[in-house]
């Protein structure tokens, strides 16, 4: 039997966190499921929630790019998606015609708030506690 190596060790725990995130992503879709949204939806409404916290607060399209883990133009269908569905609305920059703002609609925020308890339940149970079943 072959010795193990240090990179073995470190592609072990690669696939380790891999499989801990698709677990984790697929525990937050069936939470979310009833509520029409998705893992990225929830992840987009989250951050927006954040980053612009009072109603009618606006954060750039661009800002959101490096915080959810989607291409651009997969963050852009989804918005569309989002907006089409009353949870946020779009509107382009004044300042620079070739940027998008995206808003929360009062709609996006009240669901935001329903199922945040959600995400972070399944959150809490699957990362929470190492000693967890499903935990890293």
């Amino acid at each position: 039997m072959a010795a193990k190596t240090a990179g073995t060790g470190l592609e072990e725990r690669w696939r380790e966190i891999l499989t801990v995130h698709a677990r984790t992503m697929c525990e937050i879709d069936r939470a979310l499921h009833p509520h029409g949204l998705g893992a990225s939806d929830f992840e987009v409404l989250d951050i927006l929630a954040s980053a612009a916290p009072r109603e009618g607060d606006q954060c750039r399209v661009q800002n959101l790019v490096g915080q959810v883990h989607l291409s651009q133009s997969a963050l852009s269908r989804l918005i569309a998606r989002l907006e089409k569905d009353g949870l946020v609305e779009r509107s382009i920059c004044a300042e620079d015609r070739r940027g998008v703002w995206v808003a929360l609609t009062h709609r996006g925020r009240a669901l935001h708030a329903e199922v945040l308890p959600l995400q972070r339940a399944v959150l809490e149970r699957m990362l929470g506690d190492r000693d967890t079943p499903g935990a890293v």
